[in-house]
């Protein structure tokens, strides 16, 4: 990525503090909550290994990072298909949930491999060769996931906005006692850390 150190280290800080959240909310959660918060904590582990800045960046060259979001590219497409053949196995407010996190997660890393082929290093240049690797992705496509990324934050970020008393009283409806436990807003506050953490490394791209 390019931008300055610092900017660099304090994305990857904030990409890891986000993934060791998710990882204990995977561990104290299940089912569909389980599924989202993991592939969260993967999305956040490797938008960490992303933003390392300069030669720190030379521990995980491009391709590898091509591989790990390929991998969960795979991964979420897969418990994509899983929700879409059992939309009901939860409710169906659950599996529409479930449906959406998993399609988000999937354009999340296809978007980490777009980055991935635009960084300094992919196409067989010279880590320090700007002229060469220079190749900063397709402005046309880095417009439609900054687009993407700004709507998702917004809108995401709305859900942490306090609720009027009779809100609370109907979002707390049937069956939500396990997930008032599972403090919703902190995963809110993690996919709006993530969101906002993709649209400063698509402005750095």
């Amino acid at each position: 990525m390019h931008g300055s150190a610092t900017v660099g280290w304090l994305l990857t800080a904030l990409c890891a503090f986000v993934a060791c959240v998710c990882l204990l909310r995977a561990r104290g959660a299940g089912g569909m909550r389980r599924r989202t918060a993991t592939s969260e904590a993967l999305m956040g582990l490797g938008m960490a290994a992303m933003a390392l800045p300069g030669s720190a960046s030379a521990v995980l060259p491009p391709l590898v990072l091509l591989v790990l979001f390929g991998v969960v590219a795979v991964r979420e497409l897969a418990l994509l298909l899983e929700a879409r053949r059992a939309p009901l196995s939860s409710g169906p407010g659950h599996g529409r949930a479930e449906h959406v996190h998993h399609l988000h997660h999937l354009v999340g890393a296809l978007a980490m491999i777009y980055m991935a082929l635009a960084m300094p290093g992919t196409h067989g240049a010279a880590p320090g060769n700007h002229t060469a690797a220079a190749a900063s992705g397709l402005p046309l496509l880095t417009g439609a996931l900054l687009i993407y990324y700004a709507v998702y934050v917004l809108r995401t970020g709305a859900l942490l906005l306090p609720a009027p008393a009779g809100g609370a009283l109907a979002a707390g409806a049937p069956g939500d006692a396990c997930a008032a436990r599972e403090r919703p807003e902190l995963a809110t506050a993690c996919r709006v850390a993530m969101g906002t953490g993709m649209l400063a490394m698509l402005l750095m791209l």
